[in-house]
């Protein structure tokens, strides 16, 4: 949701953590936009115009926009470039146009879609979006005109561009996310999982005296074994140390701890000893002799330390978002922002003025302030160096799928969730997972109700 506008403070209130769980999900489509715009018309880096191709002529037309042939040859050597690049093997031509071709129809439908629904877009966030591009290809804005008119694009067409990219990608989150449902069914089968997963994390602390049986003993060494196995539990039984005992007898590898094996969690013992030790309170020796391959087992529980139900600890984080293109590399972005780092952290810069004059982002107008988010809320990507930081310290660029960012955690707080509050969080997450199937689900359905004029033979 890389330009929608961020939500007032009332609209937080009432839609809490809204904005951060939708901030990082939904520039693909955006940076296709803005790839194209760059690739087919505008490249501003490069070393030479690139001259219309004689003979230029309409492949296709969709609802009242056109596909000519050449943004769809541009199209062909974005994709060519980027499967260099991911080192994909080539494809024959035609694979390669079909795919192109494919890719400009689905975003003429989309942007004809959010032109008629998606609301007005105002000159200060058109003016944000220049500055962003201009600063990500290293160019002043009077450079970045001046590249946009070697090309042949005026500024005027290019913030067109743009515009129609803020108007997907608010039609995209409004209407995708409103067709995810998530069942109450499906958030109890969620609760379960995590219920059992923290079963499995219980800790507990054994002693154990082995009385260990050879490989392949008789019948006369088994008997034997087992009655020093019997004799060590009639002593504990007795009223001795434990520990005294296995010091004394064990063939365990722990017997100078007393036998002791070592907090671990369940899942790294033997189901005989996890199944013995649910049954004892901590101090307690189990009352039988276990038997297992090794021989001859005597348990003690020291201690068992219960999985406890965690408070959801919140982040607060600010970020500058530059979005990746194949005109502008995640290596170029993640220049730029270090940059940007060493003049916040000389104190030349401020954060919030960085990103607003920067950040390809809905949260650029308030500083690059997110808000509050819980785990979960953000890509992984993003989440895990974000949960690393210090209060106040600043990332080194991190890549997500989005772009390449530079993060600065504000603030961190424990909360007790209600039972609500944690099904809210599920329901959310489950949300997340489905958003991008049912993205593609949008699209094709929004296809299917276009109208699409094909001016060429199919390639296949």
């Amino acid at each position: 949701m890389a330009f929608e506008p961020p939500l007032t403070p009332a609209a937080r209130r009432t839609r809490p953590g809204r904005q951060a769980w939708a901030v990082l999900r939904a520039a693909t489509l955006a940076t296709a936009l803005l790839a194209g715009v760059l690739s087919a018309t505008a490249q501003v880096r490069a070393p030479a115009p690139v001259q219309d191709a004689p003979g230029d002529h309409i492949v296709a037309i969709v609802n009242q926009e056109l596909v000519t042939a050449v943004e769809v040859q541009a199209r062909i050597e974005a994709l060519r470039q980027a499967a260099a690049r991911a080192g994909q093997p080539p494809q024959p031509t035609s694979a390669w146009r079909r795919q192109a071709l494919d890719q400009l129809i689905d975003e003429r439908v989309v942007v004809t879609h959010a032109r008629e629904v998606g609301g007005g877009v105002d000159d200060a966030e058109l003016d944000r979006a220049v500055a962003s591009v201009a600063a990500q290809n290293q160019l002043t804005p009077d450079q970045l005109r001046q590249a946009l008119q070697a090309q042949g694009m005026d500024m005027r067409r290019f913030r067109a561009s743009l515009r129609d990219q803020i108007l997907v990608e608010r039609t995209r989150e409004r209407e995708v996310v409103g067709r995810i449902v998530v069942g109450e069914d499906e958030i109890d089968r969620e609760l379960a999982a995590r219920a059992q997963a923290a079963g499995t994390a219980v800790e507990i602390n054994l002693a154990q005296i082995l009385v260990a049986v050879p490989e392949g003993a008789d019948a006369a060494g088994v008997a034997e074994r087992r009655a020093r196995a019997e004799a060590a539990l009639a002593r504990v039984r007795a009223g001795e140390p434990f520990e005294a005992v296995a010091r004394e007898l064990s063939d365990d590898a722990g017997r100078e701890r007393g036998g002791e094996i070592g907090l671990r969690p369940l899942s790294r013992l033997p189901d005989l000893f996890v199944e013995a030790a649910s049954t004892l309170q901590p101090g307690q020796v189990h009352p039988q002799l276990l038997r297992s391959g090794a021989g001859f087992h005597l348990l003690k529980l020291l201690d068992r330390r219960e999985a406890a139900d965690p408070a959801l600890v919140q982040t607060r984080a600010r970020h500058i978002l530059l979005r990746v293109s194949p005109r502008a590399s995640a290596e170029q972005a993640a220049a730029r922002l270090a940059e940007i780092k060493r003049e916040i952290e000389s104190g030349a810069r401020r954060f919030e003025d960085a990103a607003r004059a920067f950040s390809e982002d809905g949260s650029a107008a308030q500083g690059g302030d997110l808000g509050w988010f819980s785990p979960g809320m953000m890509v992984p990507e993003f989440e895990q160096p974000a949960s690393r930081l210090p209060l106040g310290a600043i990332s080194d660029p991190v890549r997500s799928r989005f772009g390449v960012h530079l993060i600065q955690v504000l603030e961190r707080r424990a909360l007790e969730l209600t039972a609500e509050q944690r099904r809210e969080q599920v329901r959310s997450m489950l949300r997340e997972r489905r958003f991008e199937q049912a993205y593609e689900d949008w699209v094709v359905e929004l296809r299917a109700l276009a109208y699409i004029e094909l001016r060429e033979p199919d390639p296949s």
